[in-house]
């Protein structure tokens, strides 16, 4: 394996040219991409309702065809699922990426042709992989196997010829064979249904595996890992995996569960990569050790918008080009890709780090957000609190969500929170006066509206049970590494019926 390591390190350390692009040429990158992805539609469905064959520059697209939900492309996917050619892509796509975006009731089945399966999602994966070994030279990730958590997959209902399934069994069904010679599981137990019996099957099948990466959703990679060091009998993964030396993270922020990854592994060899692999591709990764932002991937078959999150919040839907976005500034994403996704709204709101490059954070989802007094609170907000808090209080959250208590004349506005504590704090009310004040630092709107309890009073903070959250979850048939709790809801939808659960 030393051979195998050398020479795939030496072939990731020199396969840098699409990085260079991105990097050096971003705008002439995303120019690009948008006359590929209007003249491979031309013929489709969509394109010929949009007169894609006429369209020759930006400013025409943006006027001639609208922005798009889930809701408003679904027509065209459901006729995708049962079969049709030619609808949003060109030919025939038979694999469906399937995603809650929320941890809601409803599913989305989103296209994922054989060009974004390749152009997006693999070459994401490979431009993370050199990205990761040009940062670290001397890298054995290679010597030995990456556990990958992946969900399952099935035949559609409206078409047994059409596959659906989260994003990472896709990924894993159609893996070219040497990379799948590097990744553990094999095939058989990662793509097994049912979660309990697929979770047990990991940490057996690895536990004496020699594992040199992991990769996945952070919470649900921690299940696997404390099982395992429960089986063994260990408290760190050191003494059985003593050459673990890379996660590669996405999905959710990893700022909550760093403490805990740190508890179990207790080396500085181990590095944290985020990657931003969503169901509808693969964005953006981390292009230095060590840092909090991410490369966003401009030459990987999505041409990307951006809408100010204050406009959108607002109903003002307009979105500009990447030359014209500022750093600082909160947008939600806009995409069109080579899987047939049209100005497409996919909910998650970012900032820029950096315009040279363009480098990325994620501060949270255009549906996860309290504003019901004003208030503005994004989940970015939100991270930043517990994590001050959390040091302030020697405790560890492992999940969370919050909502708003509405004014009336039994009940005084505020918010709500049930957490579910690692670590819980030695006095709970301790810990929601530092997280008030916490989020008053960050948050103007929040602070003038929690002035002198005028308006909003304290949190109330419920301390909830371990594995309330995913009892919630497989309730609602949303186990797996694509679905989230929702962290901050604008409603009491979620909220109410965890509370209703816990009696």
């Amino acid at each position: 394996m030393s051979y195998v390591n050398f020479i795939l390190r030496s072939y990731f350390q020199n396969k840098n040219s699409n990085i260079r692009k991105i990097v050096n040429e971003p705008l002439p990158c995303q120019k690009k991409c948008f006359h590929y992805l209007v003249k491979a539609a031309r013929y489709t469905m969509w394109g010929k309702k949009y007169n894609y064959r006429q369209l020759t520059s930006y400013q025409q697209f943006q006027e001639t065809v609208p922005l798009n939900t889930y809701e408003s492309l679904y027509p065209y996917i459901e006729r995708m699922i049962k079969g049709e050619r030619n609808v949003l892509w060109r030919g025939k796509v038979h694999m469906f990426s399937k995603s809650s975006g929320t941890s809601g009731s409803k599913s989305k089945f989103i296209p994922v042709s054989l060009e974004s399966l390749i152009e997006c999602n693999y070459k994401g994966g490979k431009d993370t992989l050199s990205l990761y070994a040009q940062n670290r030279p001397d890298t054995r990730l290679f010597s030995g196997k990456t556990l990958s958590l992946s969900g399952s997959m099935r035949p559609s209902e409206l078409n047994p010829k059409a596959i659906c399934g989260d994003i990472s069994a896709l990924l894993i069904k159609y893996i070219p064979d040497w990379a799948n010679h590097l990744r553990t599981p094999p095939k058989k137990i990662a793509l097994i249904d049912g979660w309990n019996e697929k979770l047990e099957l990991f940490a057996q099948h690895t536990k004496n595996e020699n594992i040199t990466g992991l990769a996945g959703v952070p919470s649900w990679i921690l299940i696997i890992l404390k099982r395992i060091l429960e089986i063994e009998g260990k408290e760190t993964l050191d003494s059985i995996w003593p050459n673990l030396e890379l996660f590669m993270h996405g999905g959710v922020n990893f700022t909550p569960y760093l403490p805990q990854y740190k508890e179990i592994t207790h080396t500085d060899k181990l590095l944290f990569w985020q990657i931003y692999n969503a169901s509808e591709g693969y964005f953006a990764t981390q292009d230095r050790a060590y840092a909090d932002d991410m490369l966003l991937l401009l030459n990987n078959g999505v041409f990307f918008e951006f809408i100010p999150f204050n406009d959108f919040y607002n109903h003002d839907f307009h979105a500009i080009p990447l030359d014209e976005v500022k750093e600082n500034v909160n947008y939600a994403i806009v995409i069109s890709t080579n899987a047939g996704l049209w100005r497409y709204i996919i909910g998650d709101v970012i900032q820029f780090t950096s315009l040279n490059p363009y480098r990325i954070i994620i501060t949270g989802r255009t549906t996860h957000f309290i504003n019901a007094f004003g208030e503005e609170l994004i989940v970015d907000n939100v991270e930043k609190a517990l994590q001050i808090t959390c040091e302030k209080t020697q405790s560890l959250v492992s999940e969370y969500t919050a909502a708003p208590v509405y004014l009336d004349n039994h009940k005084k506005a505020c918010h709500e929170w049930l957490i579910e504590f690692e670590t819980p704090p030695s006095d709970l009310q301790i810990f929601t006066d530092i997280l008030d004040a916490e989020l008053m630092k960050i948050n103007s709107d929040y602070e003038v509206k929690r002035s002198f309890d005028l308006l909003l009073h304290k949190p109330i903070i419920h301390q909830v049970p371990q594995g309330t959250f995913i009892q919630w979850m497989a309730s609602k048939g949303k186990l797996g590494g694509q679905f989230k709790v929702p962290r901050l809801s604008n409603n009491r939808l979620i909220m109410d019926e965890i509370m209703k659960m816990l009696e």
